[in-house]
């Protein structure tokens, strides 16, 4: 059981909803078919604190979203393609806006790459995925996510290919002082090599939440955004400005806080449209990257 997210006592910035521009789904709750060691909700085969979202709970919120504006859909877990409803709900959902799904790549089943090929050709909306690698390589990959997950993410990302998807390949930067463009030039020359002509990669930071900080540290007191911090800073760079989190225990401000009590903020999205206090540790992390969590690239900033 994971352990409730902490909020800072001392003063905290409030951060506006600007618009809600991105409607997030914890489609799969916290259950995944991997135990990855820097999973910052620590999901797993047994983690089921966070349940599945049926096709008509995600309908509803479809069709909530549509008069607010709501411009792109994400869908995230645990692993998403454990929900059994997942190919339906994003052919549901490519009638709506364009999609993204956040996977590990290892699950997937021809008969559904093939009934979303199909769903993609004949939308609007484009549908896009992206799968996780943490390096370039089995040897850095496989102790963070699993034996064997390197070469079974590298058949997803083929599968994809095969059926006309060129999806995105996030890679968490391990270490604080990770070069990233070794990073990037290791990871295109391997996705080329299974015929990725030109990969779509972002590099991610670590979340020191859940796994991660066991797997290595915590936040440090001082890494927290302060009042001082937003004076001339644009808060169109954190997730909160334009994004809300469907699950199966209501709507809460963002993927990265579902475990934090504050940050459930009602059953409906209208009850989620108010403000939200940075008053987590992560939120330091948004500061500093930006964009983590949408299909954007961002760039890191000082503090």
């Amino acid at each position: 059981m994971s352990i409730p997210l902490p909020i800072l006592d001392s003063p905290a910035p409030a951060v506006s909803l600007r618009h809600l521009d991105d409607l997030w789904f914890q489609v799969a709750g916290t259950l995944c078919n991997l135990t990855c060691a820097h999973c910052f909700i620590s999901c797993s085969p047994h983690n089921r604190r966070f349940g599945f979202l049926d096709r008509d709970t995600v309908h509803r919120f479809l069709q909530e979203s549509v008069p607010l504006g709501v411009k792109e859909y994400y869908f995230t877990g645990g692993e998403p393609f454990l929900n059994p409803d997942m190919v339906g709900i994003l052919e549901l959902t490519l009638g709506y806006g364009p999609a993204t799904v956040l996977t590990n790549g290892t699950v997937f089943k021809e008969e559904w790459l093939n009934r979303l090929r199909k769903t993609e050709d004949s939308s609007l909306y484009s549908l896009e995925f992206r799968v996780s690698i943490d390096g370039a390589s089995a040897a850095e990959n496989d102790p963070i996510r699993g034996s064997g997950t390197f070469e079974r993410a590298l058949d997803g990302v083929q599968q994809l290919l095969a059926h006309g998807f060129l999806p995105i390949v996030p890679v968490a930067r391990m270490k604080d002082e990770q070069d990233d463009g070794e990073l990037v030039t290791g990871l295109v020359r391997l996705l080329q090599g299974r015929g990725y002509a030109n990969p779509r990669l972002k590099i991610l930071p670590l979340l020191r939440l859940g796994a991660e900080a066991e797997r290595a540290r915590g936040y440090r007191l001082e890494e927290r955004v302060t009042p001082e911090m937003m004076a001339g800073f644009d808060p169109g760079f954190l997730l909160c400005h334009h994004s809300r989190i469907v699950t199966d225990q209501g709507v809460y401000v963002c993927p990265i806080l579902i475990e934090a009590a504050d940050a459930r903020l009602g059953r409906t999205l209208a009850e989620g449209l108010g403000d939200y206090s940075l008053r987590h540790h992560a939120c330091y992390t948004c500061y500093q990257y930006g964009t983590i969590c949408s299909n954007a690239s961002g760039g890191q900033r000082d503090a």
